[in-house]
């Protein structure tokens, strides 16, 4: 039909929690994908819940290539403890022409040598999870936490007793706490992009801000009556 957008596609190799959840997940947003792994009893569990899934010892390079994955928009490579085939198929997508490869690296080393067979962006889910689930822990008001740089984080942040009834233009948040404020969740759910400074905060409202980890630090001495 001409004018109709296409539907971006992915393809994920490897489906164990990481790659069957990134599956699941693109499929429910409303993406085109394809699940893939060697072991049939993984691909029988997730067949109903993507578009397609097939078994394919992916580490042949003919079989990968019967995949037609060049007209995949992205592929992520998910494949867990087999290091060597990680890195085999991310080097056989980027020669195939898949135009975004994202990796799953299970330590800095994995990391460097997926970056430099081609990779174009690598990820540490289980390491990224443990940190924020550290922070989360320890900081009492932070409810997430998602690491940008090593002195910036993005954050949610529940509202201290001390802040409720104030704008944020009384609390100075930035000049006195640091945080740049983004958007603030309202009870219910709803989203705030871009709040006036003026409006009052609720003991409900949760802030959603970019902020640096000594700034984190000290809002945490603020929500324990410091």
């Amino acid at each position: 039909m001409p004018g109709r957008k296409k539907t971006k596609q992915f393809a994920v190799i490897g489906l164990g929690r990481f790659g069957s959840s990134v599956a699941r997940t693109l499929c429910a947003m409303g993406y085109d994908v394809l699940a893939v792994d060697r072991e049939m009893e993984l691909v029988q569990d997730i067949a109903d819940q993507v578009t397609h899934a097939v078994r394919v010892d992916v580490t042949d390079e003919a079989a990968l290539l019967s995949l037609g994955l060049r007209d995949f928009d992205v592929a992520v490579v998910a494949i867990g403890a087999d290091i060597q085939a990680s890195i085999l198929v991310t080097m056989l997508l980027k020669e195939q022409g898949v135009p975004q490869v994202l990796a799953k690296a299970g330590s800095e080393l994995h990391a460097k040598v997926l970056a430099k067979v081609g990779a174009d962006r690598v990820v540490f889910p289980e390491r990224d999870m443990g940190v924020r689930t550290a922070h989360s822990l320890g900081t009492n008001s932070v409810l997430d936490y998602i690491e940008l740089s090593a002195d910036h984080s993005m954050v949610e942040l529940e509202i201290p007793a001390v802040w409720e009834g104030k704008s944020m233009m009384e609390l100075k948040l930035r000049q006195s706490y640091g945080l740049n404020v983004v958007a603030v969740r309202r009870q219910g759910g709803g989203i705030d992009v871009s709040p006036s400074a003026q409006e009052k905060l609720h003991s409900s409202d949760v802030l959603i801000a970019v902020a640096k980890r000594d700034d984190l630090r000290r809002l945490d001495d603020l929500t324990k009556g410091k």
